[in-house]
């Protein structure tokens, strides 16, 4: 596994410098909104899509793992299954972004579009789950017992995980370096879990995710010189929604990540509130354009929102072993 992390991230960092050539030939860059904070108008103009080449990473690493090792033919088609399902809710960030890029606005695809999509994704992977790969409907509880939910709850619950992990981290995305260290520390958590409890598919999957963002966040760091967009933010959010349920944790969430679900909050408060009052909750949402409008850096915000992932990696991991 260390060599799979090593080379992802060797074939990120290397792809990454030819994609991110190729998305300024073809002019495919970030449009900033106009109601967006100030400092971020300067950003318009810098490459996006660059989720890309951690996409085409987790492909070239993933197959040549799955030529290479990963045990018998069953457990060569689960991670196969795993891979395919990461990488169709990349599909469909890479879809948004590219109707972005061809409408030459912050339009994509609609929230119904994006939803529904991500919904039949998350809908076949629970079907196949459950009846093809025989898997159990055990979701792990932090701190209590585990709970068993029958395959009619299973269902639904796996939609609302995924929509949860690749919107959250959809909306965590908008400062440099904050979406990539945040979900590599919560794949990190994720690896842990699967290593512990030897689930080897889905471990080969986080190692191979986690090299490949991390040489994405060679160009992603301040000053980005590429953003991920929808490609990667979805992609992103599908890993990690898609390991927590095959490890039973998604309820962990709530903690490892939850940078992701205050963003998510954050937007949901500040809608709510605006529409009652006609006033702002936020100086802007999601919540860390609020701090950069309070005063804070880019980089302190990173700094700040990874402590406080790794302090909910901590507590997620305690009461796991509890």
């Amino acid at each position: 596994m260390i060599k799979s992390l090593l080379l992802s991230f060797i074939i990120s960092t290397i792809t990454g410098k030819y994609i991110i050539d190729i998305l300024k030939k073809r002019r495919i860059k970030q449009i900033q909104r106009q109601e967006g904070p100030e400092t971020h108008l300067s950003k318009a103009g810098t490459p996006t899509m660059g989720g890309i080449f951690v996409i085409i990473t987790f492909i070239i690493v993933g197959l040549l793992a799955l030529i290479t090792g990963l045990g018998d033919i069953s457990n060569k088609a689960y991670f196969m299954y795993i891979l395919f399902a990461s990488f169709m809710c990349g599909m469909v960030g890479f879809l948004d972004d590219f109707l972005k890029v061809e409408k030459k606005n912050t339009d994509g695809l609609s929230p119904k579009k994006k939803l529904g999509t991500v919904a039949i994704i998350a809908f076949i992977f629970a079907i196949i789950s459950i009846f093809v790969f025989k898997k159990d409907t055990i979701i792990n509880i932090p701190f209590l017992k585990n709970i068993n939910l029958n395959k009619i709850l299973y269902i639904p619950f796996s939609i609302l995980v995924l929509l949860a992990t690749t919107n959250t981290l959809n909306l965590t995305d908008g400062i440099d370096g904050l979406a990539s260290t945040v979900g590599t520390i919560i794949m990190t958590f994720l690896l842990v879990i699967a290593l512990k409890v030897e689930n080897i598919e889905v471990a080969m999957m986080l190692v191979i995710a986690i090299g490949g963002f991390l040489g994405f966040l060679l160009y992603n760091w301040n000053k980005a010189k590429v953003f991920m967009g929808d490609t990667g933010s979805f992609f992103l959010g599908g890993v990690i929604g898609i390991a927590a349920m095959a490890l039973n944790i998604p309820v962990y969430l709530f903690f490892v990540a939850i940078i992701p679900v205050v963003e998510a909050v954050s937007v949901i408060l500040q809608v709510v509130y605006f529409k009652k009052t006609k006033k702002r909750l936020f100086l802007m949402a999601p919540i860390h354009h609020h701090f950069e409008k309070k005063g804070w850096s880019e980089v302190k915000v990173v700094f700040v929102f990874s402590a406080i992932t790794i302090i909910g990696a901590i507590i997620s991991y305690i009461g796991y072993i509890v």
